[in-house]
């Protein structure tokens, strides 16, 4: 099977440190917000603030990162970005411990976080092509895939055990030495990250550069709408549901909790799926079908109710939508790659996810006084249907650029 194959030691460690901070960050889930509420005694406003501003703000600060990072070794960036999210993190414990701790220290804390997450992703993206081979991005995507919704499934629950029974302190420091852990499993990959090649075409200082040329790629542009887009909807609903089923429709919090977690199982069925369509069907076609699928469900959350039948219907929505997301991400995380020439790897990356952070915040701001004044369930209904014109903006042809002997071409294109 494709995906039980090795890609070797240097792999193995990158892996095992993403699953790591991975399992760290699912663990420590919503912990500022738990924080606020339950240290601080924070009001809905600044929880608000707290999670639109740390996004905000954090894409804002990251976009110097893009070209500082293009032409350094990757591996000291990831390990860097690793140490400062430990020693951010931490740093809420200890001031706890003696007692200054503050809501602004939570913000600069959760910005902080938040550049260095887009720092890390940009880095480790580029990273990775020089790890494996194009033809096994795929495989390697859908590896992470996996483990990050096996971290999804097992990480909540087991931080809420954890913050019931000690507190909301002890899955931040659980967070912080998960990064400690990640640093250390890149330090042990070794000197296997060559030095960065300028181009004399490429202005290396450009902060736009990134987006320049996302923007000016066929396949990626409508590509990075779509992901912007999609992402920011599902997540702007997520708060709305939770009033409407907890505040309005009466289900209790293990109920709630098991309509979030169960589904994610079924990520761990998309990711091992998503090599062999790809084999069977080509990337296309698994990329287009996959992201089509994942936005017919949503609409139907509008429609929740009480009791059983509520709950069946948001296990069985979310179901569906997380086993499409797992086949689609992994195909489109290899495509992306295999789009992005190594000068400009990432800066496009580092761009990519500050649009999304930033339109993630936007959309979420809004669809907040979107509820306020039509209700919850009229807001995520119109999410929803938004998101079914979402798949306008998925490539509609080959659009080119990839190697040849990437993972798409050896699994063959669709008709």
């Amino acid at each position: 099977m494709a995906g039980g194959r090795s890609l070797g030691s240097a792999f193995g460690w990158l892996w095992a440190a993403y699953a790591v901070s991975r399992f760290g960050t699912a663990l420590a889930f919503n912990a500022f917000g738990l924080v606020a509420i339950l240290v601080l005694h924070a009001g809905p406003a600044e929880v608000s603030i707290l999670a639109a501003a740390g996004l905000a703000v954090g894409a804002l600060v990251a976009i110097p990162l893009g070209p500082w990072v293009e032409f350094r070794r990757k591996r000291p960036v990831l390990i860097a970005m690793d140490l400062i999210r430990f020693a951010a993190l931490l740093s809420i414990p200890i001031a706890f411990a003696f007692g200054v701790l503050g809501f602004v220290q939570l913000l600069v804390v959760a910005i902080v976080a938040a550049t260095a997450d887009i720092g890390f992703t940009a880095a480790s993206g580029a990273y990775l092509k020089t790890l494996v081979p194009p033809n096994d991005l795929l495989v390697a995507n859908a590896r992470f895939e996996s483990t990050n919704w096996t971290a999804i499934v097992l990480g909540p629950p087991l931080g809420g055990a954890a913050v019931g029974l000690f507190g909301p302190m002890v899955t931040l420091v659980a967070d912080a030495l998960s990064y400690l852990a990640s640093a250390a499993g890149l330090r042990a990959i070794g000197d296997r990250d060559p030095l960065p090649v300028r181009s004399g075409t490429v202005r290396t200082g450009d902060q736009f550069e990134g987006w320049r040329y996302v923007l000016g790629h066929p396949g990626l542009r409508p590509l990075l709408i779509n992901d912007a887009l999609v992402s920011a909807l599902i997540m702007a609903t997520q708060p709305l549901l939770s009033v409407l089923m907890l505040a309005q429709l009466g289900f209790a919090p293990w109920e709630f909790g098991l309509a979030f977690a169960l589904p994610c199982l079924g990520g761990l069925i998309g990711a091992r799926l998503a090599t062999g369509l790809v084999e069977r069907f080509g990337h296309r076609r698994v990329l287009r079908v996959s992201g089509a699928l994942r936005v017919c469900w949503p609409v139907a959350l509008g429609a929740v109710s009480a009791g059983a039948g509520g709950l069946t219907l948001v296990l069985v929505v979310q179901t569906a939508v997380i086993i499409c997301m797992a086949v689609f991400n992994p195909v489109f995380g290899a495509y992306r790659l295999e789009q992005l020439p190594a000068d400009r790897a990432t800066r496009a990356l580092a761009a990519w996810a500050i649009s999304k952070k930033a339109t993630i915040a936007i959309v979420t701001a809004l669809w907040g006084l979107l509820a306020a004044c039509t209700g919850p369930r009229t807001a995520i209904t119109l999410a929803g249907v938004i998101l079914l014109a979402t798949p306008l903006f998925l490539p509609r042809r080959d659009t080119g650029g990839a190697p040849e002997n990437s993972a798409a071409a050896k699994a063959g294109s669709a008709p």
